[in-house]
């Protein structure tokens, strides 16, 4: 108190004025406005704050999603293929009346391919050239090298086949016709007479391209031309037979639309359907319809063909390959970064704890391991371990070097934490060295390692999708596939046929850009302090 104030200066108060504040009650400190944020919670925020993080984790959820759901939404397998329809373009209902993912692909052919496409439409109703719509051009033929007519129009991938010469049992002949007269559907057509079949035995079943089903002629030059009827019509050249002789054909099913017999020379004649052919039958099958038989017939859901992605070359449906192939890297690199995560974590944790002569012996063994090239170790396994699984080879070859970064990054969280006051008081406290590393510093990094190991995930996949392109992987059998595979496939064919590498490479860009926003993403989320930072 000031030595010149004097007491009497002091104003005085009445004592009335004076209360307690409380008797009785106890007092509390107020409760607090907001809810605590927890450590992982406020990640959560923070993540949530970065737009394309969020963006990239929908993406990577929905390629998981399509990896884990489209095996079971098609009738198709891997180990599925048909070459009949190989290289097939995709296909969607959507767009069934556009010129957009039909299933069908611009070409430009002569005058015989063409009339062959057009023909095959004429007596099947399977139209190969869309909408029956084409364009016409003299142009120079790149096969023959000469000038000719051109005719430019949509070709329907899934009718390309027409029809097909088929060798089958008695049995399956029998039953074809018992599903066209329960159907309606025309499945066998009248076969062609043997002298005019073109290319004579060279087709893969029999009997040479089965959809010159009319007259042809040679013309100038030793060139194949169409020899049309006198008012300008193709002419059959089906195999026949006297109504008056026997049926050789054993044929009482649907017949061709106008067949009811035909009179020729003062003769009735009927259209033969088959031809002996060993113990069974020779027919002429469209192709297409043939394909629904048969998996009506094994009724495997399959009702028609119908490849939303379309095939590659060897007639595999693609969704299904990739499909098949996305869950297998996924579930690959998983498995690879958890274990990693796992060996990596507790060697650097013993690394930075204990530091010292360990820590660098650890630390030289760990640089040893890590100095081998990758490709000299899946060398060395697949060397000795023969036939073994390619996917035991490629785990271990992984795995042998894998946890190396993963131990280091742990390492040097450990040399950050361990002298922090908390350690130092738990250690005065009493508590061991096993507590110390996992109950008080372990916690503390684990935000750089979730980081770490959701950057592992898309670094296996891409590694292994480098292996299988390459083919030093084979992961091409039975029920297994690859992203790498089915790449390396479509650069075969980028030319005639770019959606075969398509599909899997634009999911294999998806999920890379995807990863490294995500990555970034947790990074920031997880370490406030290393925002912004490239490392």
């Amino acid at each position: 108190m000031d030595k010149n104030i004097s007491a009497n200066s002091i104003p005085k108060v009445d004592a009335e004025k004076f209360a307690f504040v409380q008797r009785s009650e106890a007092i509390h400190d107020k409760k607090l406005d907001t809810k605590p944020v927890g450590y992982f919670k406020g990640a959560f925020k923070r993540f949530c704050k970065n737009k394309g993080s969020v963006v990239a984790a929908c993406v990577i959820t929905a390629l998981v999603l399509f990896a884990i759901i489209a095996p079971w939404c098609t009738p198709y397998t891997v180990s599925y293929s048909d070459n009949r329809f190989g290289s097939a373009r995709p296909k969607s209902h959507l767009f069934q009346n556009t010129s957009f993912w039909d299933g069908c692909r611009k070409a430009s052919v002569g005058e015989i391919p063409f009339m062959r496409y057009y023909a095959m439409g004429l007596e099947t109703g399977h139209n190969a050239i869309k909408n029956q719509e084409y364009e016409v051009d003299t142009g120079l033929n790149e096969e023959s090298g000469r000038e000719e007519k051109l005719y430019t129009f949509r070709l329907d991938t899934y009718q390309l086949n027409g029809c097909i010469y088929k060798n089958m049992s008695d049995e399956e002949y029998q039953d074809i016709q018992r599903y066209q007269n329960e159907t309606g559907i025309q499945v066998i057509y009248p076969t062609v007479r043997l002298r005019d079949r073109p290319g004579g035995g060279n087709a893969p079943d029999a009997g040479g391209d089965a959809n010159y089903y009319f007259r042809t002629k040679t013309g100038p030059g030793g060139k194949t031309v169409i020899d049309y009827g006198p008012n300008g019509e193709l002419v059959k050249v089906y195999a026949e037979r006297r109504a008056s002789a026997a049926a050789t054909d054993e044929y009482q099913s649907l017949r061709i639309e106008g067949e009811n017999g035909f009179e020729k020379s003062g003769q009735q004649y009927y259209y033969v359907y088959a031809l002996i052919a060993g113990s069974g039958w020779e027919c002429r099958v469209n192709y297409y319809e043939y394909y629904i038989y048969q998996h009506a017939k094994a009724n495997d859901g399959i009702k028609e063909p119908f490849f939303l992605f379309g095939c590659d070359g060897q007639g595999r449906d693609i969704l299904t390959c990739l499909a098949s192939g996305a869950r297998f890297s996924f579930l690959f690199a998983i498995a690879v970064a958890v274990v990693n995560m796992l060996v990596g974590a507790l060697y650097g944790s013993v690394e930075g704890y204990y530091g010292g002569k360990l820590d660098l012996t650890m630390e030289r063994i760990s640089d040893i391991l890590s100095a081998v090239p990758m490709m000299i170790v899946i060398t060395l396994l697949k060397y000795h371990m023969g036939g073994a699984s390619h996917i035991l080879v490629l785990f271990l070859s992984f795995f042998l070097t894998g946890w190396i970064g993963m131990a280091h990054t742990t390492r040097m969280q450990f040399y950050r934490f361990k002298n922090q006051e908390y350690v130092l008081a738990a250690r005065t406290l009493g508590a061991k060295d096993r507590r110390l590393m996992f109950k008080h510093i372990f916690p503390n990094a684990i935000g750089t390692l979730v980081t770490s190991c959701a950057l592992i995930i898309p670094s296996m996949i891409y590694s292994e999708t480098n292996l299988t392109y390459l083919g030093i992987i084979n992961l091409a059998t039975g029920d297994i596939t690859s992203v790498g595979t089915l790449i390396a496939a479509g650069q075969q064919a980028l030319s005639s046929a770019p959606h075969v590498a398509l599909f899997p490479s634009l999911f294999l860009v998806l999920l890379m850009l995807s990863f490294n926003l995500f990555g970034n993403g947790l990074r920031d989320a997880f370490n406030p302090s290393l925002r912004g930072s490239e490392g």
